[in-house]
């Protein structure tokens, strides 16, 4: 048994695909929108796997560090490729509880209505 809550929101930033033959080599930009689940095997004393409004709260927290940024000039993107992939990764990895009892279970971005990527530790 376990319980899952997702928040959504969004962010827009500017990139450029290293080593991309194509229109995405160079600099383009992007109207994020971000989706984070969070799981809990039992709920918390108010009946909750996470208060919606502390986990948007985070994820903000960790997306106000790329908003209407060039992502290539953010020192993780300077080693890693700023495809949605390594931003999933970024956004994971900012994002991750330290509470044993919450686990953040996986981060899906969207670039456009129709092309996303996620990251789990599955």
């Amino acid at each position: 048994m376990s319980f899952e809550i997702a928040v959504r929101s969004e962010f827009s930033s500017a990139h450029r695909l290293v080593g991309y033959k194509g229109k995405c080599e160079e600099l383009h930009g992007h109207n994020w929108k971000t989706e984070a689940i969070f799981l809990r095997k039992d709920l918390d004393k108010k009946g909750m796997v996470l208060d919606f409004k502390v986990a948007k709260k985070r994820l903000n927290r960790v997306l106000k560090k790329l908003d209407h940024k060039c992502l290539n000039d953010l020192d993780f993107f300077k080693k890693n490729n700023p495809t949605s992939e390594n931003i999933c990764y970024f956004i994971y990895s900012n994002l991750k509880s330290k509470d044993k009892n919450l686990k953040l279970l996986k981060v899906t971005v969207w670039e456009t209505d129709r092309c996303s990527a996620s990251y789990s530790e599955e």
